[in-house]
């Protein structure tokens, strides 16, 4: 079984200064009152649902939306790891950092305050598994500058051609913060996800 390579923060990421609780402080009451003004709800132009979900006892921000590819399409595009960082348009890195058995460890890297602080994460993500009628692909954080950091696709065969496909969201600032501050951006960070994960499927269908 090959062993996971997990980096520490020297190597991955900025190292946590001592300013960093004012700084998430700042970049959370940034985005609640920057990105969460965005509305909850789709349109026409942009046909994807905002809500939340309890995930272990928590609420998680979620989003979902119809893609217009096979389902086998679509999991090619959310199990492709390694490029989240050219289609979902948050990441600013992805990086594919080593194999627990059937398990995939990726660093992914956020920058909020336009770039002054950079969220990070090693997330461990399990293959693809069938759970009812879905498709699930989950993923847990293992190391990390944040208390926790969990992200679960869902996928849905809609008919042959259209694929449901969801994204919930959950992430645990090292700041106690309440749900009515962080939950409005994680349903837009999961919608913009979702909406990216959606044109890349719909591109590789026709290609």
């Amino acid at each position: 079984m090959q062993r996971s390579v997990i980096m520490s923060s020297r190597h991955v990421a900025s190292p946590i200064r001592r300013g960093w609780s004012r700084l998430v402080l700042g970049a959370a009451l940034a985005l609640a009152s920057g990105t969460a003004a965005a509305s909850d709800a789709g349109s026409a132009a942009d046909p994807i649902e905002r809500y939340q979900v309890q995930a272990g006892g928590m609420s998680a921000g979620a989003a979902k939306t119809v893609v217009n590819a096979p389902d086998g399409v679509v999991r090619s595009v959310i199990t492709d790891f390694g490029h989240y960082d050219s289609f979902i348009s948050r990441f600013r890195a992805a990086k594919i950092v080593g194999k627990v058995g059937d398990k995939t460890d990726v660093y992914l890297q956020v920058p909020i305050m336009k770039g002054a602080v950079k969220i990070w994460a090693v997330v461990r993500f399990d293959p693809p598994k069938s759970q009812g009628a879905d498709e699930v692909v989950m993923g847990k954080m293992v190391q990390g500058n944040v208390k926790r950091l969990d992200a679960v696709w869902r996928l849905h065969r809609v008919t042959p051609s259209q694929t449901e496909l969801r994204l919930e969201l959950l992430i645990v600032p090292t700041l106690p913060l309440p749900d009515s501050m962080v939950l409005p951006e994680l349903r837009n960070a999961a919608a913009r996800a979702v909406a990216g994960s959606r044109s890349e499927a719909e591109r590789r269908a026709t290609h």
